[in-house]
Order: structure tokens, then C-alpha cells, then sequence
């Protein structure tokens, strides 16, 4: 599943699973754009390390909410690499707090970021993805998106939400030849856990199956899968990465 000359654009990609998505794909050969929006030393760390593995990377920051600032990160991708083959709408955030003191503010910061973010991303390299030799489409969704969760209606309706704009994207790219496709993850290992204390992890684990967190390689390799050439004929799909937490 060599990406070889594929261009990558990861939003969100200076930690957690997004750096991890990006440094599998930079090992495996691709042209990787990592996105950050303030975590600027964590974005060069991933392009240096994706550089040391022998591959090539550019950092680029941008709050994808801002349509200004996805063009400006379309600019650096083009400049460096040329078209962009495939993009991976990673970046989110969380604003939780239960639903009857939830604010508006709050539930459009989160939406702003997870849905208009991924619209900003997908409209201004839809081009991209439809020129290319297969382009490919993948964003990451969550677990939550299909359970809900306590305290994140917000979250847990913007994830929900890309569901069907993945399915309809697959539909209008499918002429083009180009795929996409939303990948589920369950809880994973990152830094958006450590603060959680170690009662309620445990609880989250016992109700996994595999009864362990998912660790950011799980979700990667799926990414990868889904960004070659082995996955031409897999559109559309909302792939789940949970451990078992459905069954």
C-alpha cells in the first residue's frame, strides 16, 4: 500500500490521532501537509519527524473554520507539492457540558470547527481530489457520533453529521473516480484522555470488548487503507474502529 508521490492534507495534524495519521502516511511515502492551528512547535516536531523517516512534509496553520485560512493552507500545499490527492478532515474540538447549560456559543464553536471546518476543507480541495489519479476523501468521525455520549450533544451531533455528508460526497465524487469515506473511531489513547481520572477510564475499558483503548496506530493504519490505491472500490462507508463497542 506504498504512497509513493500521493500529496496529503491532514487538518489537525500536529497531535494526537491526526500526527498520528500523518507520520504513517509520510513513512509510507506520501507528500504530507501537517495543519495546525496553535500548536505550532507540535506541527514542525511532525515534519521533523516525518522527514527523519525519509519523507517530505510542510507545516501549515490554519483554523479551519476560517475559510481565509484553508486557502492560505491550499497556497502552501500547492507550493510545495502540487495538487493535494488526498484529504483527511481530522480537525475537531470538544466544548462539553450537559445539554441544559450548554450554550449557543457553544454549540456553534463546536459545530463551526468539526462541520464548517470539514466543509471549508472539502469544498476548496475538491478540485484537487476530483483531478487526481484517485483521489481520496477520509474524514474522521467518532464512536460518539453513532452512541451519543453524556455531556456532548454538540460533539456527538457534529460527528453524526458526517455521516451523511460523507455519503452524499462519495455519490457526487464517484463520476470523477474519487472515493470518500468516514472512519468511527472508539476512545483512543491521546492527550484528550489524560485528563480524565482513572475510575471512568476504567469504566470506558469494561465496556470495550478488545477491553483495551484504541492506540492512535489503529486508527492510521485504517487511514492508510483507505488512502491507497487498495481501497478503489470502497466508497462511501462509515468504517467503525472501536473495538467492538457496537456488538
Amino acid at each position: 500500500m506504498s504512497m509513493d508521490g500521493r500529496t496529503c492534507v491532514i487538518t489537525g495534524s500536529a497531535k494526537g490521532i491526526g500526527r498520528g495519521i500523518a507520520e504513517y502516511l509520510g513513512e509510507e511515502g506520501a507528500n504530507v501537509v501537517i495543519n495546525y492551528r496553535t500548536s505550532e512547535g507540535d506541527a514542525y516536531e511532525a515534519v521533523d519527524a516525518i522527514e527523519s523517516a525519509g519523507g517530505s512534509a510542510v507545516a501549515a496553520q490554519a483554523d479551519v473554520s476560517t475559510r481565509e485560512d484553508v486557502e492560505h493552507m491550499r497556497e502552501v500545499c500547492h507550493e510545495a507539492f502540487g495538487q493535494c490527492d488526498v484529504l483527511v478532515n481530522n480537525a475537531g474540538i470538544t466544548a462539553d457540558k450537559q445539554f441544559t447549560e450548554m450554550s449557543r456559543e457553544e454549540w456553534d464553536r463546536v459545530m463551526d470547527v468539526n462541520l464548517g471546518g470539514m466543509f471549508n476543507c472539502t469544498q476548496l480541495f475538491y478540485d484537487d481530489i476530483w483531478n487526481a489519479d484517485e483521489g481520496r476523501l477520509i474524514n474522521i468521525s467518532s464512536v460518539v457520533g453513532k452512541q451519543g455520549n453524556f455531556g456532548q450533544a454538540n460533539y456527538a451531533a457534529a460527528k453524526s453529521g458526517m455521516f451523511g455528508f460523507t455519503r452524499t460526497i462519495a455519490l457526487e465524487l464517484a463520476k470523477g473516480g474519487s472515493t470518500a469515506n468516514c472512519v468511527a473511531p472508539g476512545f483512543t489513547a491521546t492527550d484528550m484522555l489524560e485528563s480524565v481520572p482513572d475510575a471512568v477510564l476504567e469504566r470506558i475499558v469494561s465496556g470495550i470488548p478488545l477491553e483495551r483503548l484504541a492506540e492512535v496506530e489503529d486508527i492510521a493504519a485504517v487511514v492508510r487503507f483507505l488512502a491507497s490505491e487498495d481501497s478503489s472500490y470502497v466508497t462511501g462507508e462509515v468504517i467503525d474502529v472501536n473495538g467492538g463497542m457496537d456488538l
